[in-house]
């Protein structure tokens, strides 16, 4: 008796697991299966009367279409990859978030695979996990030089674009203007007064980071200013108040550019904890323009960049190549802009 009931039960549980089949919603919409695909599959030669009867059987009888088994007969996934370094970095995330709005709004969703390490291995392992998701396309954020190798091979034949990361012209770039953003700081706490800008610099593992630093010495050769020794951190407001202390014990440094702006609100707090004068003694500049930065205390002159308008425009980029199959390797840069606000003024 006990084996006639598990053999009775199995096939409703089964069925109940699997949900509702395409004949279902045709049996309860009194239509064909194949106008319940033709609606499933988004496709317009279906009257509005009968597909909305097909929508409200769906919705009724919580009928889901089969997208993998679409993805299969069309060959398109509806699906963007993205591989990235870190989540913790303002600037990533609020490239990520642009993204995958614009995604949103075009249909695609989001596969995102970390990179752990800088290494050339472990970008070609990244592209391989990707590729083994069935993506339509590749976002490359990686801030690094790391792609700029010449044996760092990018997937043939699947859409690329990449930002901040590489001077490669082979494929689509994006970025802000880091070059103008830097020649905006350093020159305008020049234009102040300043004898010389000291400079906080990002990892030199880091594309923006080095672009930055670039700029910011030769804005400094072009004014026949010195320039001097670059003190590296790491984007953490960490490594700003380890510098910003020693920034604190010498009264002959009065500018600072930082190369984020977390890095400037480690330097702020550690001219507050010395009793240095923001911008009375020192001023501060950083880049990014993130959200807190005018709550800091003074509120912080910036660099801002419009990652917004980066992460939009290199996924729109992504989709029609995708779905024209055309494409070409162009260069957009979104220019910058400085923010004056309180940490800046006139060198005593």
């Amino acid at each position: 008796m006990t084996e006639s009931t598990i053999d009775a039960e199995a096939p409703r549980n089964s069925r109940a697991r699997r949900g509702p089949s395409l004949g279902d919603v045709a049996s309860h919409a009194g239509v064909s299966t194949q106008t319940v695909s033709r609606v499933a599959n988004g496709l317009s030669n279906v009257e509005a009367a009968t597909r909305d009867r097909v929508l409200a059987s769906m919705q009724v009888l919580g009928y889901r279409p089969n997208k993998a088994a679409r993805a299969l007969r069309l060959g398109s996934f509806r699906s963007i990859g993205v591989m990235m370094f870190t989540l913790s970095s303002y600037g990533n995330m609020r490239t990520l978030d642009a993204i995958a709005a614009a995604a949103a709004t075009a249909g695609y969703s989001i596969t995102l695979v970390p990179v752990e390490n800088k290494t050339q291995r472990d970008v070609s392992d990244a592209f391989t996990r990707l590729l083994d998701q069935a993506v339509d396309g590749i976002v490359i954020l990686l801030e690094a030089h790391i792609v700029e190798e010449s044996d760092v091979e990018l997937p043939p034949g699947l859409p690329v674009v990449v930002i901040d990361s590489t001077p490669r012209t082979d494929y689509p770039l994006f970025d802000t203007d880091q070059n103008q953003g830097a020649r905006l700081a350093t020159q305008h706490l020049l234009d102040l007064g300043h004898e010389t800008v000291w400079h906080i610099a990002g990892p030199a593992a880091s594309y923006s980071a080095t672009r930055r630093e670039e700029s910011w010495r030769r804005t400094l050769e072009e004014a026949g200013r010195e320039v001097p020794p670059v003190l590296r951190g790491d984007w953490s407001t960490a490594s700003g108040y380890r510098f910003g202390r020693e920034i604190a014990a010498r009264d002959d440094i009065t500018a600072v550019f930082a190369s984020n702006d977390q890095m400037a609100l480690g330097v702020i707090r550690a001219l507050h904890e010395a009793g240095r004068d923001i911008p009375g003694d020192v001023s501060v500049v950083g880049f990014d323009d993130m959200a807190e930065s005018d709550s800091f205390w003074p509120p912080l002159t910036t660099v801002h960049q419009d990652f917004d308008v980066v992460g939009r425009l290199s996924l729109e980029t992504l989709i029609r190549e995708i779905e024209s199959g055309q494409g070409e390797p162009t260069t957009t840069v979104v220019p910058t802009r400085l923010v004056t606000r309180s940490s800046t003024a006139r060198a005593r």
